[in-house]
């Protein structure tokens, strides 16, 4: 049977995994209070930077004793500050399943050259047995891998006396999830994710146990200046109360405190959480009952309730009925930035994070089938 292409459109048509769409209402009046022109070392502009970092800790329920800083170079940013700071003390166990996990992998193996490293691997759509994990190593992984959308379940594995410290790279998991902070030593994520901000701004949180591992081990080798987080042998506090490293963009800075308002005025952390997880359901439904389409992550139970990876059964090469599928979706303005990432399986990334209105995916599925079964019937007329 033929898919009518619909008449309804999604309001906002952008469901790009990052950055990600705008909070609800967004326009440029939001920035309208950004302290521009001025030093980000005024007393007004690191006041925006500390209510930055006040913010994320109450809304996020991050313990008093952790230290919550902004770093340059977004979330990629976060990541290589802690792998080049504090690895090496310890042997070091690395669960990668997707394209970033596998990213930190090759930091730590081929870049650092760290001897005694322990990958644990698994293909797109699968996850590595993480009970593997040895508490007397030092731990680096993923809870949301973006490009499989195949995520932790829970952090059980992770037990309260372990020996090393974790480092996990939680970009698009903080404000979807419940993050379990005394399981995390280290933590990092970017605006630009579930709050929907603007990119080159990353968030590193640390544990009293990092901060040790920060005062008592120097690396081997030496540090850039936008990875040092010491000075003298101490923590530098004052990355973590609004003095950054580098300039920051103060437009990027107001950008974020209005997303982190919007956070509020929804009902905080519990309601994104909600939000996320609605969206999921709505896809959730629709594979369920489409026979053409599937989930990448095979185990329900790590399946992303961000960045939604789909499976789709083409006809002749997949990369081009994809490419075919996705170039009709934007073309009509019904879906923009929805193909797999380039070095996953050829298929369909949703995001579903808390900016994105359900209306907007239940408007956007009927496209998706349109789409489909266009370019399947287009290719099937050109082989006869």
């Amino acid at each position: 049977m033929t898919a009518e292409k619909p008449i309804t459109l999604p309001n906002n048509p952008n469901f790009s995994s990052g950055p990600c769409a705008k909070r609800p209402g967004w326009d440029l009046n939001a920035l309208n209070h950004a302290k521009l022109g001025r030093s980000h070392r005024a007393a007004q502009c690191k006041a925006k930077l500390k209510q930055v970092i006040e913010q994320h800790r109450a809304l996020l329920g991050i313990p008093a004793d952790y230290k919550i800083g902004i770093v340059p170079a977004s979330d990629t940013g976060a990541v290589e500050m802690a792998l080049w700071s504090m690895l090496g003390a310890h042997p070091v166990d690395v669960f990668a399943w997707e394209s970033f996990s596998t990213d930190w992998l090759k930091d730590i193996r081929d870049h650092l050259k760290l001897d005694n490293v322990q990958p644990y691997t698994a293909d797109y759509g699968d996850i590595p047995d993480l009970s593997q994990y040895n508490p007397g190593h030092d731990c680096v992984f993923t809870w949301n891998g973006t490009t499989s959308g195949v995520r932790v379940p829970n952090a059980n594995w992770i037990p309260d006396d372990r020996e090393g410290i974790t480092i996990c790279d939680a970009t698009s998991a903080v404000f979807a999830y419940d993050m379990p902070w005394k399981k995390l030593d280290v933590t990092t994520w970017s605006w630009q994710k579930v709050l929907g901000g603007e990119g080159a701004h990353g968030m590193i949180v640390l544990s009293p146990r990092a901060v040790e591992r920060l005062e008592t081990y120097t690396p081997p080798w030496g540090l850039p200046k936008i990875f040092r987080m010491t000075k003298g042998g101490k923590l530098n506090e004052g990355i973590f109360e609004g003095s950054t490293i580098n300039t920051p963009s103060m437009l990027a800075v107001e950008d974020c405190l209005d997303a982190l308002n919007w956070v509020e005025s929804v009902g905080g952390v519990s309601e994104t959480i909600k939000r996320s997880q609605a969206n999921f359901e709505v896809i959730n439904e629709w594979v369920q009952k489409t026979e053409w389409v599937d989930f990448l992550a095979h185990d329900p139970k790590t399946r992303s309730t961000t960045s939604i990876c789909l499976s789709i059964k083409t006809t002749g090469d997949d990369k081009a009925f994809i490419k075919d599928m996705v170039k009709l979706l934007d073309e009509e303005n019904a879906a923009k930035d929805i193909a797999a990432y380039r070095d996953a399986p050829a298929g369909l990334r949703i995001w579903g994070g808390a900016t994105v209105e359900t209306w907007d995916i239940q408007a956007l599925l009927p496209w998706i089938e349109w789409a489909y079964d266009k370019v399947k019937r287009n290719n099937l007329s050109k082989a006869a």
